[in-house]
């Protein structure tokens, strides 16, 4: 039995599709820069923009989590 690192299949396979965890970064960035949603206008049904903006992004944020998974989960797969 082996003690090696990876438990994935040979050939590397396992890390073919890694790359995609940088889009993770889009949600972390976009709050990060706080200027950039520092607003009141637009609003949206009467919520600011500051607030609607943030609850926009976690849905995002899911969605790609969700696309990430897809793509590493397919990968594992092949």
């Amino acid at each position: 039995m082996s003690h090696g690192g990876s438990v994935g299949p040979v050939g590397g396979a396992r890390h073919s599709a890694h790359w995609i965890r940088l889009i993770l970064l889009l949600p972390f960035l976009a709050m990060a820069w706080v200027p950039s949603y520092n607003a009141v206008e637009p609003r949206l049904a009467g919520v600011p923009f500051f607030y609607w903006y943030q609850i926009l992004w976690i849905l995002l944020a899911a969605l790609l989590v969700a696309i990430v998974y897809r793509v590493e989960h397919r990968s594992a797969e092949a």
